[in-house]
């Protein structure tokens, strides 16, 4: 036999998942504002962002930070030429500027991978990577004759992907900046780099 019913009992289940509910709701939308002022404030900073509209019936998609050369590609501003130089000048900078985590040697253990750290050979060989990285990265800054605007343009552009106004700090210099990238990659592309 079970309970019998008690109408009090019941409203009060009721009232406290109406509350739970709204409190559901009230997290929401303060979390939407808190997405909605942080993209308005990336993208007075200059950052390309886009939101992909969600489908009828589908979750809302996240926003997706462009980065500088899919942005500049995108509005025509530079060839497909120009953006692979870049893209590879890029890639280049990223793999140069990774810095395996290299923990006590005490750590490192011959040919296995202890759970204090990766194993040696895993260390060597993304040292290695690293190594050739930079190699690469010297010999495309070489092809940019060590000009300073230059490679600063490419490393903010292209290695840290960043649109032209967020490189320049601002829309004064935003057009300056994308002139010296169109330059800079222009050099790359005719170097082979």
């Amino acid at each position: 036999m079970g309970r019998p019913y008690d109408p009090a009992r019941a409203m009060r289940e009721r009232l406290k998942i109406l509350e739970a509910r709204e409190r559901g709701r009230t997290e929401a939308r303060a979390v939407a504002e808190g997405v909605a002022e942080t993209v308005a404030l990336s993208q007075a900073r200059g950052a390309a962002i886009d939101k992909t509209p969600a489908r009828r019936g589908e979750r809302e998609t996240p926003y997706r930070r462009r980065p500088g050369l899919e942005w500049l590609s995108a509005k025509g501003r530079i060839s497909a030429r120009q953006r692979l130089a870049g893209e590879r000048y890029g890639e280049c900078y990223r793999r140069a500027a990774e810095a395996p985590a290299l923990g006590s040697a005490l750590e490192v253990s011959p040919g296995r991978s202890p759970p204090g750290g990766p194993s040696l050979g895993l260390l060597l060989r993304l040292a290695e990577g690293r190594r050739q990285a930079q190699a690469e990265l010297a010999g495309a800054r070489a092809a940019l004759f060590g000009q300073g605007d230059l490679v600063t343009a490419c490393d903010r552009i292209c290695g840290q992907e960043m649109t032209p106004r967020e490189a320049a700090g601002g829309d004064r210099d935003a057009a300056r900046m994308e002139a010296v990238l169109k330059v800079a990659l222009d050099l790359l592309a005719a170097a082979g780099r």
